[in-house]
């Protein structure tokens, strides 16, 4: 905001609190601050700045001063604080709004956690298990050799015993 667009210097409902009034000196806010003014102050205060001018000083009949500021004058500066409290809305909601997204990119969702953790573990399942049958494929490898070698040594050991002795004759045999 430029200087010249700033309000001029008075009280202002406080930005930070609508119950008090906070005194703007023209550039800034200051840490005065005050009670809203009572109902008879108000009343006493507007008898002593409401002051009829004569017709004959440039002024049109009826055209009131408040406090040495014209009608136009009052209502030029209240617009002038409506615009400045509106740009400074604007710029705190799209800060609000940055911050708000932020925040929202940082955030990791529970479901992501556990569906990380979840699929870890199937991970881990999954090689334990291939693992396994890995040691289960070399386990039957060796057992089968092993069979595979006792079966032949019986055999050689029944014709190697055959070979070298009758075969027993029983009772009823020729």
């Amino acid at each position: 905001m430029r200087i010249i667009d700033a309000p001029q210097a008075g009280w202002y409902p406080d930005p930070d609190g609508r119950e008090r009034l906070r005194w703007w000196d023209g550039l800034d806010w200051t840490d005065i601050r005050r009670a809203p003014p009572s109902t008879a102050e108000l009343t006493r205060a507007e008898a002593n700045m409401v002051h009829e001018m004569p017709v004959g000083q440039g002024q049109p009949v009826g055209q009131q001063q408040y406090g040495g500021y014209s009608r136009q004058d009052t209502q030029e500066i209240i617009a002038e604080v409506r615009t400045v409290a509106r740009q400074e809305l604007d710029r705190a909601a799209n800060e609000f709004s940055q911050r708000a997204n932020t925040a929202v990119r940082s955030f990791t969702p529970l479901i992501t956690e556990y569906t990380s953790t979840m699929l870890r573990w199937v991970k881990v399942a999954l090689a334990f298990a291939i693992l396994l049958f890995i040691v289960w494929l070399t386990f039957q490898a060796i057992a089968s050799q092993s069979l595979f070698d006792w079966i032949g040594d019986r055999i050689d050991n029944l014709t190697e015993d055959s070979l070298g002795a009758p075969l027993p004759r029983g009772r009823g045999h020729l």
